[in-house]
């Protein structure tokens, strides 16, 4: 992609967002902090659209449209944007999601010859990560920094290694993570990804992650979502442990606990997120001919990670949630 285009994509994209952050104003779409929130101030929500704009524009722009691709982004965002504005019931928007994967399963061809097994398998595996990367945003800059390196790392693979999409696809995306990181990656976010954003760019990334899987028959690609993946499933083993509903919202991420009970500058955690995770993705391309084993150990790795910071610091998190649990009553008293 030549720079002059660069520079006109990142214009217009720039330029919908400061439109959309007048209209998101005008119609008071916006985060108000909770008790389980990590911030404290009220920001701008559903910023993370640019992320739709951006495939928008690619599909009219380079004219190579994933049609039934585009129509899934489409819903999920949809669904998801309702959502920021009003809550909307988890089965309702399950529904939505079921119905985006099947369209996006269409596109990659999955129904011509595969078992039904393997599609209902796939159905709830990517539904699955779709929603635990909406999990993950939680403060300024993660969901911004983390998929432009996955989307780096996808566009290096596909230019440098295997040729599995088209370019201006994974380009385009890159300059919307831009324009939202510019807005996002600060102290004081001008904007939040909302669901419309975290959803949508999980959709995204994992449209041109499964076409990379499928054309290189190798699952351990997956390790692009490793650092995310380990602190989904160990937190929601954990709160499995504590009894408590998985569904509900939280704070006990491990990146939430630093940024809250250890008090570090959200940039500064998501940098480090995002910093493992490309280190991770570049010993995988180093050990590529031990790539199932050097796969295992990673995971073994953040595994043990996870357990020594959560047993260290999630004493901390009980003893915060407990006072807040104290103040809360005493002021209804």
């Amino acid at each position: 992609m030549e720079w002059n285009l660069i520079y006109k994509i990142f214009g217009l994209l720039f330029f919908s967002e400061l439109a959309y952050f007048k209209v998101a104003d005008r119609l008071n779409i916006i985060d108000k902090p909770n008790k389980r929130s990590s911030h404290e101030r009220i920001t701008l929500l559903g910023g993370g659209v640019v992320f739709y704009f951006g495939v928008l524009l690619y599909s009219i722009w380079f004219n190579v449209p994933y049609h039934w691709y585009f129509a899934g982004l489409t819903l999920i965002a949809g669904i998801s944007f309702l959502d920021d504005i009003r809550p909307i019931p988890s089965k309702i928007r399950l529904v939505f999601h079921f119905a985006a994967m099947m369209l996006m399963f269409q596109e990659w061809g999955l129904f011509s010859g595969t078992p039904l097994w393997y599609i209902l398998a796939g159905l709830i595996f990517c539904t699955g990560i779709i929603n635990a990367y909406n999990f993950m945003d939680g403060i300024n800059g993660l969901t911004g920094v983390y998929s432009f390196v996955i989307i780096l790392v996808l566009e290096y693979i596909n230019t440098q290694i295997v040729h599995f999409i088209d370019s201006a696809y994974l380009g385009t995306v890159l300059i919307s993570l831009a324009v939202f990181i510019f807005f996002n990656f600060r102290k004081n976010a001008k904007c939040f990804a909302g669901d419309v954003g975290s959803v949508g760019i999980a959709f995204i990334i994992l449209f041109a992650l499964g076409k990379l899987i499928l054309v290189t028959k190798d699952p351990s690609y997956l390790i692009v979502l490793a650092v995310y993946g380990v602190d989904t499933i160990l937190t929601i083993v954990h709160r499995i442990m504590l009894k408590e509903n998985i569904l509900e919202a939280h704070r006990k991420h491990a990146y939430q606990l630093m940024a809250n009970e250890l008090k570090m500058p959200h940039v500064l955690v998501s940098s480090i997120y995002a910093a493992v995770q490309a280190l991770i993705i570049a010993g995988y391309f180093i050990f590529t001919d031990f790539r199932w084993l050097y796969f295992a150990c990673v995971i073994a790795v953040l595994s043990i990670a996870y357990v020594i910071f959560m047993r260290k610091y999630f004493k901390i998190h009980v003893k915060a949630m407990e006072a807040k649990q104290t103040t809360l009553k005493r002021d209804f008293i």
